[in-house]
């Protein structure tokens, strides 16, 4: 019987991949989107054409008044789509990045990251936990910058080492349910994030290949199959975990 994934911004960059990645492994998927509902479906299609079943809902963790909302729609997906069943895997991967050097953070800045990397994942999670099937899996997504320090990161980073806290203390208090928790690091990836700021910088991406042990950035698709391990029983037996997904960058 398939069970079901929920990857929160998975309709481009690296949501998009572990999307597909645990669609491969038999699952079927719901994905979250915020603004860009055609990409998207053109994810959904993609799923559906591996013969899973599939969904596509709008959420933006900023707006924290509508996580109630998002929550009553996913139990109405659940319902009408998924024939009743719970979710089995959430991944908290939906993010935004930025470049701000300390002295230039303003409130507004602080307060975004701090809606969309934390107090949203915090809370989302909280929310749909009755949704969600003893046994399952969280794959919450952080970022090597937790490990090592690139100026110009320290609102991100600060999220995503309260992310890594938080996730331990899901560990623990979830472990009761048989529902593991662990968490995902990724390195320098070349994709649309942040502006597609790697891939537009080549004397950056040049710099970041050159600190990583493989001599390259990431790729999408080195993200995803991490992320579905930790979603099936081959990692029955890792849990409060920080997966570094790297290439050995910074060693």
């Amino acid at each position: 019987m398939s069970k079901i994934a929920l990857v929160t911004g998975g309709n481009r960059g690296l949501g998009k991949d572990m999307a597909l990645s645990l669609a491969h492994k038999g699952n079927d998927i719901i994905i979250t989107y915020n603004q860009n509902a055609t990409e998207a479906q053109a994810v959904v299609a993609e799923i559906q054409n591996l013969g899973k079943k599939a969904v596509a809902l709008q959420l933006n963790l900023a707006e924290f008044k509508s996580l109630n909302g998002f929550v009553e729609n996913v139990n109405k997906s659940l319902e009408n789509d998924f024939a009743g069943k719970k979710i089995d895997f959430l991944i908290n991967n939906a993010g935004i990045g930025a470049f701000l050097p300390f002295e230039q953070v303003t409130e507004e800045n602080f307060d975004d990251f701090l809606n969309i990397h934390f107090k949203g994942v915090y809370f989302l999670t909280q929310k749909l936990l009755p949704s969600f099937n003893d046994g399952g899996s969280i794959v919450n997504i952080s970022t090597g910058t937790t490990r090592f320090c690139i100026p110009g990161y320290s609102v991100y980073g600060a999220m995503k080492g309260a992310i890594e806290v938080f996730t331990k203390y899901l560990a623990k208090e979830l472990g009761t349910r048989g529902i593991r928790a662990n968490v995902v690091a990724p390195g320098p990836v070349e994709t649309d994030f942040n502006n597609a700021a790697i891939r537009n910088n080549p004397q950056m991406k040049g710099f970041l290949s050159s600190q990583t042990a493989l001599g390259r950035v990431g790729q999408a698709d080195d993200i995803g199959s991490v992320v579905a391990f930790l979603c099936s029983e081959e990692s029955k037996w890792v849990n409060a975990q920080r997966i570094e997904v790297t290439g050995g960058i910074m060693i």
